[in-house]
């Protein structure tokens, strides 16, 4: 069985590509599950600010693995691919087709495909390491490596990696061709000016949904994880238009990092309904 994938930026309408999918594939008699693939959608209390689906959407399509991490925890993308692989495996086993609907490239790539993860290391090393110059560090790093002098952390978990005796993994590591399953990656893209739109008007609704009273309502219980989320801080403070702009950044960067998608189905989604793509990507499969 063909697994689905739904990849792209905040605010580009991913969960409602797949609903519309999972709707089309019933007509055909089958029985989808979407399973999340976002690092923050994982912890259970931000529901609103991570924009996961909501009690309507998950009346419409099941969804797995949302809110099952308690928000003090730290987790990582390596437990992740546990759970994600053994939900996948469970599902095909049971003739049900994963959707996998995901705008975090580490776990996406951790719920599709083998990840080569390297062991922790004693956070005094990383501690030690963010104190130095970041050209300095990235100058002694060896050449193979192939690092971008701007890649903060991928130099400082090259040199921890380093530090213990480990060979850090050389290249871009994000992506592999390489599923567990048969996959169709859809990279859903938009126009820029149409999705810092939508993100503008997204984060104004989160607000009048209640995001900053559920961020105040964690904000002594939230791990250093969890507070990572955008616009976490940036609401504590009371400061909308910081997320905002934050949020447009992080989908531009998601965004320049999906069109290198090797073997994706790039999607424009400009101007078209969600019924209308999700009809694309069935006949695909």
């Amino acid at each position: 069985m063909r697994v689905i994938a739904v990849f792209g930026p905040t605010g580009v309408g991913k969960t409602a590509v797949a609903i519309a999918v999972a709707e089309q594939l019933r007509q055909r008699g089958e029985d989808p599950v979407a399973v999340s693939a976002d690092a923050m959608q994982v912890y259970a209390g931000l529901p609103i600010l991570t924009g996961a689906a909501d009690a309507h959407e998950q009346t419409q399509l099941e969804h797995r693995l949302l809110g099952f991490v308690p928000i003090d925890q730290t987790y990582s993308a390596g437990a992740f691919a546990h759970e994600a692989h053994a939900t996948i495996d469970g599902l095909i086993a049971t003739g049900r087709r994963p959707i996998v609907v995901g705008g975090t490239g580490l776990y996406l790539r951790a719920a599709l495909a083998d990840l080569d993860l390297r062991p922790p290391v004693d956070p005094a090393i990383r501690e030690a390491l963010a104190a130095r110059d970041l050209a300095e560090l990235h100058a002694e790093l060896p050449p193979h490596l192939d690092i971008k002098p701007t890649d903060t952390h991928r130099i400082l978990r090259a040199h921890e990696l380093l530090a213990v005796g480990q060979e850090p993994p050389s290249g871009d590591q994000l992506w592999t061709e390489h599923t567990r399953h048969p996959t169709l990656l859809a990279a859903l893209v938009m126009d820029r000016e149409a999705l810092y739109e939508r993100i503008n008007a997204r984060v104004d609704a989160m607000v009048a949904a209640g995001a900053a009273e559920e961020v105040r309502r964690v904000q002594h219980t939230a791990g250093a994880t969890a507070r990572r989320a955008v616009g976490f801080d940036e609401l504590l403070r009371g400061d909308v238009e910081a997320m905002k702009t934050n949020t447009r950044r992080y989908a531009k960067r998601q965004l320049t990092w999906l069109r290198k998608l090797p073997g994706a189905h790039l999607v424009d989604m400009t101007d078209r309904a969600p019924e209308d793509v999700a009809a694309e990507l069935v006949a695909m499969i």
